[in-house]
């Protein structure tokens, strides 16, 4: 009798990141899931790359859909339309080799034993490598999460956290109602969800330095993500 497998995709935003993909599709413990009843897609969304990403993703065996207009919110917007429809659940990792996609089970078990419908892979309370961030940065992100579960009731402890795991229900559930294109997605798709009803928690990761040049505008972004949270306090859906 053929075993059936649980499907999981791995998607991963990417704007020239020929120097992180290659580790993070290698770190993802696709014989380790196999002997768990799990059958992984890495989706890596081409961010309007000008360098090799896309050809260094698709020989690692890789599925790769392009997304030309810039910002992170977009390129997973176009993520989430691109999951099959037999998908049990989805990850999401940056493609800077920051995350790390072996500690992946940690966040699909509260998925899989129905715990929870959203799980965050939080920096703040896990193992942060060196100087991956610094001490403005957690400052904001102390910031950031305590808006979030003051107004939102969110059960998380990192709001801007780029792991993300999902069930299908859950996925369901919040495409279509997210609209940032760029760093503000995070806090979007949290607030959102909260307000949808999904039920979100958070497990500790590792947290290391990225490859490549960092994208974020500390002030410009940062300003952006708080009027994201203090916006997301009225909104219902069908706004």
């Amino acid at each position: 009798m053929t075993k059936k497998f649980k499907k999981i995709t791995l998607m991963v935003p990417c704007y020239n990141e020929e120097k992180g993909i290659p580790n993070v599709i290698k770190d993802v413990p696709v014989k380790k899931l196999k002997e768990m009843g799990y059958k992984i897609e890495v989706l890596v969304i081409n961010n309007n790359s000008t360098d090799k990403t896309a050809e260094v993703a698709k020989k690692l065996g890789a599925r790769v859909v392009d997304e030309p207009r810039p910002g992170k919110g977009n390129a997973i917007k176009t993520g989430f339309k691109s999951i099959a429809k037999d998908v049990d659940f989805a990850l999401m990792v940056d493609g800077d080799n920051t995350y790390k996609p072996h500690e992946m089970l940690r966040l699909i078990e509260p998925l899989e034993s129905g715990f929870s419908d959203v799980i965050i892979g939080s920096r703040l309370e896990g193992n942060m490598k060196g100087k991956a961030m610094s001490f403005s940065h957690r400052l904001a992100n102390w910031f950031f999460t305590f808006i979030t579960r003051f107004f939102y009731g969110a059960n998380v402890t990192d709001t801007c956290t780029g792991y993300f795991a999902w069930t299908r229900k859950a996925i369901d559930v919040l495409n279509g109602h997210i609209k940032a294109e760029g760093f503000a997605i995070e806090a979007e798709m949290i607030t959102k969800m909260a307000k949808l009803g999904l039920r979100i928690h958070s497990v500790p990761i590792t947290y290391d330095p990225r490859h490549g040049e960092s994208k974020l505008a500390p002030i410009s972004d940062g300003l952006k993500i708080t009027w994201m949270l203090l916006k997301n306090i009225k909104w219902k859906p069908g706004k």
